[in-house]
């Protein structure tokens, strides 16, 4: 795998330098994954189609991003192969914008914006641990423990009070978060570069445009403004943008340390879930939230 110059630069920084940058991608990444769920949640709110988010989500950023790839090899995805580069595109790409956006349909944005990232965390731990052979230190794992229990009790709400299909929503959000996990741990074993990681992604989910223009239909009827919205937010931030600032984590932390940081993302969720769209989050979903937090605090102890 060729390496960018970007990526020599990062690693020949000082440690406190590199994980400092680190840091601030992955909070980067967080916070733009927070703001795709909140547009998200409020595209299913005005009608808009899981099908129409996804296409924001990618296709602009894979348009945009199709000659850069084209100029550095696309006979063979600039070194990466056809293989992986389908791999990086079905674990980080249009797949996993549709568990996402198709969970909204059942589920309030809380449940998404805890259960998806806090997986991502685990399942990317996990992986990091038994693939990659990363350490796994006795806090992280009190952690994690810590994180499941944060699930759980925001699970036993849905069954509670959203019912069957709520679960059946949350546990969408569950595969979301694996398939993320998947991501994070291939760009680490491959040694993929950041910006390189994010053009695969977007340009290989351009195979999905055919499907997705059969809600044309449902694109046209959302309106010029929240067209432009989700367009921006999914796809310049949510997808090319989260996907570089994440990448770029994973390369400067390491995998064990930035598949953490979606754990981030569900306070992120909740305060602007709160300021954009007034969701209250529950006492069920606040709960939840603080034991997810600390156990993450937790992870992120040597």
């Amino acid at each position: 795998m060729v390496v960018t110059a970007k990526e020599q630069i990062a690693a020949s920084l000082p440690p406190k330098h590199a994980a400092g940058l680190g840091v601030a991608c992955g909070a980067g990444a967080a916070l733009c994954w927070a703001l795709g769920f909140v547009a998200a949640r409020h595209g299913v709110n005005v009608g808009m189609s899981p099908l129409v988010l996804a296409l924001h989500r990618y296709v602009w950023p894979g348009l945009v991003l199709l000659p850069f790839l084209a100029g550095n090899g696309f006979r063979d995805l600039g070194g990466l192969g056809w293989g992986r580069g389908f791999a990086l595109a079905l674990f980080g790409g249009l797949p996993l914008a549709l568990l996402s956006y198709i969970g909204y349909l059942f589920v309030p944005l809380g449940h998404g914006g805890v259960i998806q990232p806090s997986c991502a965390a685990l399942g990317g731990m996990l992986l990091a641990r038994f693939v990659l052979k990363e350490p796994l230190p006795a806090r992280r794992i009190t952690g994690a423990l810590a994180m499941v229990v944060g699930l759980c009790i925001i699970g036993t709400e849905a069954l509670r009070t959203i019912g069957a299909h709520g679960v059946g929503g949350d546990l969408l959000f569950v595969a979301a978060g694996g398939f993320f996990a998947t991501f994070g741990m291939l760009v680490r074993l491959w040694r993929v570069p950041a910006m390189r990681a994010a053009t695969i992604t977007s340009v290989l989910s351009l195979v999905g445009l055919p499907i997705l223009l059969f809600k044309f239909d449902n694109l046209v009827a959302a309106g010029l403004f929240e067209n432009l919205l989700q367009a921006v937010v999914q796809g310049a931030l949510t997808g090319a943008g989260g996907t570089y600032l994440f990448t770029r984590a994973v390369v400067l932390l390491g995998a064990s340390r930035a598949v953490l940081f979606p754990s981030l993302v569900p306070p992120f969720v909740l305060l602007l879930g709160f300021v954009a769209l007034g969701e209250v989050p529950s006492i069920s979903q606040f709960a939840g939230l603080v034991v997810v937090v600390i156990g993450f605090r937790l992870t992120q102890k040597s």
